[in-house]
């Protein structure tokens, strides 16, 4: 089954690993501090610039905990409008722009450059404004020689959307008077031994691999899971849950990976799908093209019948494709934002994690029926 969960096994944990995915880093940027989880990160980041009272201008097109960090440190969120080809509506953004305006965030979606950013950038720009890069989706995404989360001024990433790891996160001071204000607080770093949540990722790992090789297993325990998660925790929850940091394990993945290899390899699963769904007159492909040095974190593919699409995906073994994101209530009921809940309502995910072979997704397009 395609699905959304690489293996975390292929490596002995007693054997010494080469640096790998912070030497990648080194070759961008002289600021990378390690968190559990990127909306600690940006917490950090955040803190010594801003004061309470403030507000912080947002893509309406979001998840929902996003705002947690920014609720935290007593700054308003404010949404702004998205076009259709998710670049800011920036006659939107300058409206919600008063004299407490603190921070503007961009986004990279998908693991591709925020569209539209030069204009964005100038208007952040023209109101003094602090700039977050929000790289969660692209740990290994260069665009036009530089890494995706450090063109503003605090940038953060998310490693375990990238690898099979509990937890794992960056955050990217790239102004010298945003670095000189960071005070990285306890959440800071790298854990200094194996807590016992880093066995029971690699127990639930194991169950995972286990159970895809039983379907009538894996069902049995999904439906056991779903009931158990029916009315799970709210945004906040999640936020504080996630606090902490980044696992020794962690750490020993993201030393041991290749980010050569997973780029190119997720690269040539998202040219896979392409070839699949290019063409097709009842889907769209967000983006056409793949530039040089994008790591695409899903293939992202927009249609009417999103619903329809997942079954017949899941009928070829294609596990883990969803819509995306889990918008905040604010924006569902507000018809303002009528782009964004259409965008998380006909966006569906696709897998192109670098555990898939792109011959395995060439077969599902040869019994797609979509």
């Amino acid at each position: 089954m395609l699905s959304q969960s690489p293996s975390l096994f292929g490596w002995s944990i007693s054997e010494p690993r080469p640096a790998g995915i912070e030497s990648f880093f080194e070759r961008y940027t002289a600021s990378v501090t390690y968190y559990g989880s990127s909306k600690t990160a940006l917490r950090d980041g955040l803190a010594g610039l801003v004061d309470p009272g403030g507000n912080v201008l947002l893509p309406a097109y979001l998840p929902d905990a996003v705002v947690e960090p920014f609720h935290e440190l007593g700054l308003e969120a404010r949404y702004y409008r998205l076009e259709e080809h998710l670049a800011p509506d920036l006659v939107d953004v300058e409206r919600r722009i008063d004299e407490e305006t603190a921070a503007i965030m961009s986004v990279n979606y998908f693991g591709f450059p925020q569209p539209g950013l030069r204009e964005f950038t100038a208007l952040v720009d023209e109101y003094d404004c602090y700039h977050i890069d929000d790289n969660a989706h692209a740990p290994l995404s260069v665009d036009n020689g530089t890494l995706l989360g450090t063109r503003g001024d605090i940038g953060v990433t998310s490693l375990w959307k990238l690898l099979p790891i509990p937890n794992g996160a960056v955050l990217y001071c790239n102004d010298d008077a945003v670095a000189e204000a960071f005070e990285p607080s306890s959440l800071a770093g790298i854990d200094d031994q194996f807590r016992l949540a880093d066995y029971r990722f690699i127990c639930k790992s194991l169950l995972t691999d286990l159970l895809d090789r039983n379907a009538t297993v894996r069902q049995s325990v999904d439906d056991f899971v779903a009931g158990q998660s029916a009315g799970s925790t709210g945004p906040h929850a999640r936020y504080e849950n996630g606090k902490g940091s980044m696992s020794k394990l962690s750490a020993y993945v993201v030393d041991d990976a290749d980010p050569i290899s997973i780029r190119s390899t997720r690269r040539d699963n998202y040219r896979a799908w392409r070839r699949i769904f290019d063409g097709r007159p009842n889907a769209d492909v967000l983006y056409e093209s793949l530039p040089p040095g994008i790591c695409p974190q899903v293939f992202p593919i927009r249609t009417s019948a999103p619903q329809q699409l997942r079954d017949e995906l899941e009928a070829c073994g294609v596990g883990g494709a969803h819509t995306w994101p889990r918008l905040p209530g604010v924006i569902r009921d507000n018809p303002t934002y009528d782009v964004a809940t259409r965008l998380a309502r006909e966006i569906v995910v696709l897998p192109v994690h670098q555990d898939l072979d792109s011959s395995s997704i060439d077969a599902v397009g040869e019994r797609l029926e979509w």
